[in-house]
């Protein structure tokens, strides 16, 4: 038994709605298992935006960093945006406490659930059996490189420290042993790119103090194909931060919906875990939004952070069975389920918890 600290950060749009389902899913974990999770509200975002005028408090990133483990729901809207570069913009507060929190490491898992293989668009015996780990460096790279606009110019820059590149690709490698595979696919753009074919050297570099994986590279764009024509010969992918950002919403596809897509950023801090899907503004309140996501970060958060490996493999097989029950949110509908709303599908995970 044990008592843990979640900051939770609801956010923007269907944030609160999905994250209410997630801790719904946590407390039946605690009460079955025989834990306590304490949770520690805090803005972020454009929620942050409205209330405090910046989107990460000082306060968010107070109690972010004294928990044990922090869980976001989603962040952003129509209402928030702007092309101002001097403005604020509520996806500021998520780039600020990564930062923050020292998370470099992205972990996004593209699992696919045999109840779902009908829902996606790609054919069944392509993505029958699917299971990857998306590895993508978190707090570099173009997103944080230097930026400027002149006039009719703007310009960002893609930039990597060696060391950024060293711990990332350690990271994947020893994911890769804890999976029991020997794969680690490593991308990039090296063919045009100095930062990649930096990126190349030093994975490489690394790959060799683990002499059981087996490291190879593939340039983006054929990353982008053959996640689609043949996503089996990927176990774990490693790759930069827009990198692993566009490929890693590709691959969500596979499943049918970025509602089914988890994500775990983890690195010197407290893990922070989302899904990775947006705030979807338009279905605040209207119980249409899918958690399952939200309640799959959940499961990283115990599986990783709170190191409850035991708890976290009962959350995921509670929802393989609540899917294998015909049990649909309506971005993963078909002919023949039961159409559930939000909190109708984490009272039927939790209830499935042992």
């Amino acid at each position: 038994m044990g008592q843990y600290r979640i900051a939770a950060l609801p956010g923007d749009g269907i944030g609160p709605d999905i994250t209410r389902e997630a801790q719904k899913v946590l407390e039946a974990v605690a009460a079955k298992f025989g834990h306590t999770f304490a949770y520690e509200e805090a803005l972020i975002g454009g929620a942050a935006i409205d209330e405090t005028g910046s989107p990460l408090p000082d306060e968010t990133v107070a109690r972010c960093k004294a928990s044990d483990a922090v869980l976001l729901g989603a962040i952003g809207g129509p209402k928030w945006d702007t092309t101002d570069p001097d403005g604020v913009r509520p996806e500021q507060g998520l780039l600020g406490i990564r930062k923050a929190l020292e998370l470099y490491a992205n972990l996004r898992p593209v699992k696919i659930f045999d109840a779902l293989i009908d829902s996606s668009t790609v054919k069944p015996d392509v993505i029958r059996g699917v299971d990857i780990m998306i590895v993508r460096e978190l707090t570099g790279g173009i997103y944080f490189g230097k930026r400027e606009r002149v006039g009719e110019m703007a310009y960002d820059t893609m930039e990597y420290n060696a060391y950024e590149v060293e711990r990332i690709v350690r990271m994947a490698c020893e994911l890769a042993r804890a999976r029991n595979t020997a794969n680690v696919c490593s991308v990039d753009k090296a063919n045009v790119l100095e930062a990649s074919r930096l990126w190349r050297e030093v994975a490489h570099r690394v790959a060799a103090e683990y002499p059981d994986i087996e490291l190879w590279d593939q340039l983006v764009d054929n990353s982008a194909q053959q996640i689609i024509k043949n996503p089996r010969q990927f176990d774990v992918m490693v790759t930069g931060n827009m990198f692993g950002d566009i490929l890693s919403d590709e691959a969500s596809m596979l499943s049918g919906s970025l509602g089914m897509l988890a994500s775990a950023s983890l690195g010197d801090g407290p893990g922070l875990y989302e899904p990775s899907h947006g705030s979807a503004p338009k279905y605040t309140g209207m119980d249409v939004a899918n958690p399952t996501a939200t309640v799959l970060s959940a499961a990283l958060m115990l599986r990783y952070s709170l190191e409850l490996g035991r708890e976290a493999d009962a959350v995921e097989v509670a929802i393989e069975r609540v899917l294998a029950d015909g049990y649909r949110t309506k971005d993963i509908m078909s002919e023949g389920r039961e159409l559930v709303g939000t909190s109708r599908m984490g009272d039927l995970i939790a209830e499935r918890v042992e």
